[in-house]
């Protein structure tokens, strides 16, 4: 059994009386990449804020290594995760290569400078995200998928040992989305990411938690979250789940109609 480097035990979170999360539980095994899916709404984003220690949780444990989560110091914490948050930040003074050396910060002192290992770091996370012919670009003249790449570059140079993604591939076309997450999965690293898209969420992970309404509705292999009951049970949508050609896991096929189904529903009131 894989080593354990993140463990949730019954995670709450209330906000002025409204419980947005309820009695969240999960590890996270070394190496794996576990993705976070559900509705809008379902709480995925609260979950992943309470990881990297953006929300206090009301109640519950997180354990990071074996330690609490809350014993770690900023640095340290930022030494073992990296965050790419899903609205991507501005930086109006940074090019793309400033931005992407950010993620030096946590190994620096601060009067150290930038070594020749350090500037092939930062050069080979660039290459691996597409972004080399924009490395003297200001940041902001990217596009939205540009910036995401760039952001997960400077994750790739913090050098983390947990990796957390809030929907990484929302700006993104098809190809980036296929081949960042892909890379993601290269990097030898546990990660935990939100994943808006169930196709590809169920390829390219170890691992799922399904979230509704802030409560974990499944866990475990894509095949035993993604099946047609709780996929219509949790989205509201009708759907055929099969095999993948490829990799074997869920392939989704949606059924269409809604729209004509609700006209004729209304039609006969």
């Amino acid at each position: 059994m894989s080593e354990s480097v993140l463990d949730v035990e019954h995670l709450f979170w209330q906000v002025d009386g409204k419980t947005i999360l309820a009695d969240i539980h999960f590890s996270l095994p070394k190496g794996q990449m576990l993705g976070l899916i559900g509705p809008n709404g379902a709480g995925k984003s609260s979950l992943l804020r309470c990881l990297y220690r953006y929300i206090v949780p009301s109640s519950g444990s997180i354990d990071l290594f074996g330690k609490g989560l809350t014993t770690y110091s900023a640095k340290a914490l930022a030494r073992t995760v990296a965050v790419v948050q899903q609205d991507t930040p501005h930086y109006f003074d940074l090019t793309t290569e400033q931005l992407v050396t950010m993620g030096l910060t946590p190994h620096k002192g601060l009067f150290d400078a930038t070594t020749q290992h350090d500037r092939e770091l930062i050069n080979s996370a660039l290459a691996k995200v597409g972004l080399t012919q924009h490395a003297k670009q200001p940041y902001e003249h990217l596009s939205g998928g540009e910036k995401q790449r760039a952001l997960i570059a400077r994750a790739i140079v913090q050098q983390p040992q947990i990796l957390i993604l809030d929907e990484p591939t929302n700006h993104l076309d098809i190809r980036y989305q296929i081949q960042i997450l892909e890379l993601v999965a290269s990097l030898g690293i546990s990660v935990i990411a939100s994943i808006h898209d169930l196709n590809l969420a169920s390829a390219m992970c170890d691992k799922l938690l399904l979230l509704d309404q802030g409560k974990l509705i499944a866990k475990g292999h894509p095949s035993a979250v993604l099946s047609e009951r709780q996929i219509s049970d949790v989205f509201g949508v009708c759907c055929e789940v099969n095999a993948h050609p490829q990799h074997g896991k869920p392939l989704i096929s949606y059924f269409y109609g809604y729209q004509t189904a609700n006209r004729a529903s209304h039609q006969d009131e």
